[in-house]
């Protein structure tokens, strides 16, 4: 089974998404600017809803384990586009010490609480990059230099929205289905998707089925990219290869 990247490797990468991202908005032509992949956005409301993340997710992994979410009063947006870049870095900033200061086993408050990812700090960090990189790409394509995330975050990507936004207990109103995502780096998982349990597991050296011989419901292919903006929604399933009932991803990703 293929490990998922490294705390380390984690904050450097968020690190690298953070300087991209502040790239695309420093070539923006104006902060007014209507991001296409989140059409009711300008390019400053996303560096907004960035900054707010990462100050709500500082204070939530600095308060260690809790029951509910910590809640913080919203930054104040500045206007000029130097200063929004500073305060955008210095939000990032104010994430990656307080990732540092816990350490990757800290427990601490997260939404996906029933999924098969762990309540630490680990997961925040794994899941935060994934936020960084999905909108890093929205500012790039806002600027019109779209740039696909590189394999090391794509891939661990995939297996992070798998793990997190779809396995747990959530209500599925439909049939039972099993259904397969195969990225072209050569990994694969399979999802079985139930009424109170999903649960997703990690197929060997790109297979079409697991340990047992069970046929997937519905199975796509795609770059771990591709996948990966499949999953946030920013492609659509027409933009993969897919065997089987393919209305059964339009229901999953709905």
């Amino acid at each position: 089974m293929e490990k998922t990247l490294e705390f380390a490797d984690l904050l450097r990468l968020m690190q690298e998404r953070s300087t991209a991202f502040q790239a695309a908005v420093a070539a923006a032509p104006s902060l007014d600017v209507q991001v296409p992949t989140c059409p009711e956005w300008t390019l400053l409301d996303l560096v907004q809803h960035l900054v707010e993340g990462r100050h709500k997710w500082a204070a939530t992994v600095a308060a260690g384990p809790a029951d509910a979410l910590t809640i913080v009063s919203a930054p104040v947006a500045p206007r000029e586009r130097e200063a929004v870049l500073d305060w955008f870095a210095a939000s990032v900033r104010e994430l990656l010490d307080a990732l540092r200061e816990a350490g990757p086993d800290r427990g601490c408050w997260t939404w996906w609480g029933t999924s098969q990812s762990p309540q630490t700090s680990g997961a925040v960090a794994r899941h935060q990059l994934q936020q960084l990189a999905v909108h890093t790409y929205d500012a790039q394509v806002t600027v019109g230099v779209p740039q696909p995330l590189s394999s090391e975050v794509a891939l661990d990507g995939v297996d992070e929205f798998l793990t997190t936004c779809c396995a747990g207990t959530e209500p599925w109103p439909h049939e039972p289905a099993v259904v397969d995502y195969h990225a072209t780096e050569g990994r694969s998982w399979r999802l079985r998707v139930s009424d109170g349990r999903t649960r997703v597991t990690r197929l060997p050296n790109g297979a079409t089925a697991g340990v047992d011989a069970e046929p997937a419901d519905v199975a796509a292919w795609g770059t771990a990219n591709e996948l990966v903006m499949f999953f946030y929604g920013r492609i659509r399933t027409e933009s993969l290869r897919t065997e089987g009932d393919r209305g059964i991803l339009d229901q999953l990703h709905a």
